[in-house]
Formats: C-alpha cells, sequence, structure tokens
C-alpha cells in the first residue's frame, strides 16, 4: 500500500475511533467477520419486520458505519490479509466463492500487481472510489429514502450516490461517471441497486485489483435488526474475473442523535500534493478499456 494511501486510511480509523462509543452495539449478528455475518444475515433477515416509511417499504435511512476495523480489511483488500506496517489487516470481505479468493483471470492479478506500484491509488488524489469500493471506502454515512430515490452521503472524498428507484432510463453507455449510473428497486424487503456505466478509473482495493467500462455491480441491501444493515455488492466482469464475485459487510447504526458527518478537506486533483507523486515517478491510473482487456487475454 502507497505511503497517501496509508495516511488516509489511518484518518478515517482515527475517525471511526472517536464515534465508535456511538454506535449501537446490540444485534441479532453481532460477530463483524464478513463470512460469520453474512451466514447470519441471511438467516436473520427472515424473520424480522423492519419499521417502514410513509410508502411501506422498509426505513434504512440513518447515519451508519462500519463496524471496528472492517473498513480497513476490505478497503486495503478485498481477501483476507494481516496487518502490517502499512494495513491494519483484516477477514476476506469476500463470501462467494465461498474460500474468500478473488477469481481473478492470471493476466488480470498480473496487472493488479503492477497498478499497485506505477499508479496512484484514487483515494490520495481525492478522486471517487467507484462502486462498490465507495461503500467501503472508509468514515460514516447516512442514507436518504424518498419513494423515487435513495442518496448516500459518505465522509469521504466528497462522496455521494443518488440511486433513482423510479422508472426513469438511463442516460446511455455514451456517459461513463466515477461512480456510474445506478438504478435501485425493492425484492421484498430488500434494497436491490444496479449499477453500470462507471468510467472504470477507481481500483477495488489497496492492491490495484480493477475492472473495466463493462462491468456491472448488484448491490443489495437489508435491514436485519432497527440497528443493522446487511450489504452485499455482486461484481461481473468477465473481462477481469473468470466469474461473478460476492462482498458482504455489516453496517452498524450510529446512535448518536446529535451525529453529523464532518466534512473531509480534500478535493480532486490537489496541485501540490499531485506534483509530489509525480516527482517520484507515480502517475495517475489510466483505466483498462474492455477491448485491451480482451487483447490481453488473448495474447495468453
Amino acid at each position: 500500500m502507497a505511503v497517501p494511501a496509508l495516511m488516509a486510511v489511518a484518518g478515517v480509523f482515527a475517525l471511526s475511533t472517536a464515534i465508535a462509543q456511538d454506535w449501537v452495539a446490540e444485534s441479532v449478528c453481532a460477530d463483524n467477520t464478513p463470512a460469520v455475518f453474512h451466514a447470519c444475515a441471511l438467516e436473520a433477515a427472515g424473520s424480522f419486520e423492519p419499521p417502514r416509511s410513509s410508502d411501506g417499504r422498509p426505513e434504512l435511512g440513518g447515519f451508519w458505519m462500519l463496524p471496528g476495523g472492517q473498513f480497513g480489511g476490505a478497503y486495503e483488500d478485498l481477501e483476507e490479509h494481516p496487518g502490517e506496517l502499512d494495513a491494519l489487516g483484516g477477514a476476506a470481505a469476500i463470501v462467494d466463492p465461498p474460500d474468500g479468493t478473488l477469481p481473478i483471470l492470471p493476466w488480470a492479478a498480473e496487472q493488479s500487481d503492477l497498478n499497485a506500484v506505477q499508479y496512484i491509488h484514487h483515494n490520495a488524489a481525492c478522486l471517487l472510489a467507484g462502486v462498490p469500493n465507495t461503500m467501503y471506502h472508509g468514515g460514516p454515512r447516512q442514507f436518504l429514502q424518498t419513494p423515487d430515490h435513495f442518496v448516500i452521503l459518505s465522509y469521504n472524498a466528497h462522496a455521494y450516490r443518488i440511486v433513482r428507484l423510479d422508472d426513469r432510463p438511463s442516460p446511455g453507455e455514451a456517459i461513463r461517471l466515477w461512480n456510474g449510473d445506478s438504478r435501485g428497486w425493492w425484492d421484498g424487503d430488500t434494497l436491490v441497486i444496479e449499477t453500470s456505466n462507471q468510467n472504470a478509473l477507481p481500483w477495488l482495493d489497496q492492491r490495484g485489483r480493477f475492472y473495466t467500462e463493462e462491468a456491472r455491480v448488484v448491490e443489495r441491501v437489508t435491514l436485519i435488526d432497527p440497528d443493522t444493515l446487511h450489504y452485499q455488492a455482486t461484481v461481473d466482469d468477465p473481462n477481469v474475473y473468470t466469474r461473478p464475485f460476492t462482498i458482504a459487510l455489516p453496517y452498524r447504526r450510529i446512535g448518536d442523535e446529535t451525529y453529523e458527518i464532518p466534512e473531509l478537506a480534500c478535493y480532486e486533483n490537489n496541485v501540490e500534493l499531485m506534483e509530489v507523486y509525480r516527482q517520484v515517478g507515480l502517475a495517475l491510473y489510466p483505466g483498462i478499456s474492455p477491448e485491451e482487456a480482451r487483447l490481453m487475454l488473448e495474447d495468453r
């Protein structure tokens, strides 16, 4: 992990530690280990009757935080990894495949290793984190909900997402966005969000794992008790991965009723900071197009 990324993680860790006493600790699924939590949450969701908004949908609004060091785990490395000088460490966030490893194509695994030493992590340049990374990117989040929209506000790098819940059409693949185009709908008491049209310039984690513009991400958000959300994200990009894979994480409610998300003083392409990176030979990650990815696969 690069030093700038480490500094960003350290800052978010300090923030999460500072508000940890405000988390609601009790939960029907108290174990934060992703695989353990995931199995428990799938069972718990079937027996929980969630509070509902005026339109009869589960009320997901409020302030939420990934507990303990779990944000560091997925943010640093989707697979299991130890704590080191430049990493908090954590269990695998991947729950499918069940062994917790990414089903990445060999050429893409090699490219990921190169990415991590050649390019600046998007967080170090204060750029948006993409989907799903923005959901485990560290720091608190606020969810706002109406019948037509689900809005996600984040502490990190001025990030926000507006998920449309109505039938308005997609802007089309000609428009590529850092956080893509997200459309949501309800599957029973679970909010399902499908995201496409990403520019594929962020990474999935600080190990340089990536995706292309053809990636599709399906997230599922389910309230399993009054103060716990089960978050899942399935990433499907056959240009880079041999099969779709799924991560799962717990969100815990911030119980302080006076809580507000603090401002992070971070802006895109911070000129002075970017010059430091360039002086040591680092550049912004340029992305890999679907066509380039398919050529890399054919060459192998």
